[in-house]
């Protein structure tokens, strides 16, 4: 038996006489996404209500928006935004005011009809008994749906604030501190 094996070799391309482009283009809708803005990167607590057991301090968080413009929002799942703030640190070396210190009354400035996205509770300072408490030291429900979609199909837009208070013992060192408030926004599966 004769078995014969050949290749094949290819000449160098001569130059084009002529050449032409076509240039391809799509347009990618986009499919929207699950956001948070906030008016604001500060918020100033000013000496109000003091007693003779504590010195309080309060402000207000600028407004905070969860917007979700997805073309389908996932079914089964839920957003909440939760915050948490740091220490006071003094300008001038005093000792720190803690976290515990800072309460907050979030509200609902796009109401809800349906309920579908509500505020957190209240939560107090380690000075009081108020709400939840002690203060934003650990993490704490701003703003939350249960239905991700049954939220967006109401609005799909979502807006809140809250009013701050620090309550200090009444031999707080005096001078400007500052702290930083954390907003998370998360989504988890039911």
């Amino acid at each position: 038996m004769l078995v014969g094996v050949g290749t094949a070799a290819m000449a160098a391309h001569p130059d084009a006489e002529d050449t032409s482009a076509v240039e391809i283009g799509v347009e990618i809708e986009s499919v929207g996404a699950l956001t948070m803005t906030v008016d604001g990167t500060e918020s100033t607590l000013v000496e109000d209500g003091s007693t003779e057991e504590f010195r309080q301090f309060t402000g207000e968080l600028p407004n905070v928006t969860v917007t979700d413009d997805r073309s389908d929002a996932p079914e089964g799942v839920y957003w909440y935004v939760v915050g948490q703030a740091s220490d006071f640190v003094g300008d001038a070396g005093q000792a720190s005011i803690g976290p515990e210190h800072l309460g907050w009354t979030p509200a609902m400035v796009t109401e809800s009809s349906s309920g579908a996205v509500g505020e957190g509770q209240e939560v107090g300072t380690v000075l009081d008994a108020v709400g939840e408490g002690p203060g934003l030291a650990g993490e704490e429900l701003f703003l939350l749906t249960l239905d991700s979609q049954e939220a967006q199909a109401e609005n799909g837009s979502w807006t809140a604030n809250a009013d701050l208070v620090l309550r200090t013992e009444t031999d707080v060192a005096p001078g400007s501190y500052s702290s930083v408030l954390t907003l998370s926004l998360f989504e988890d599966g039911q």
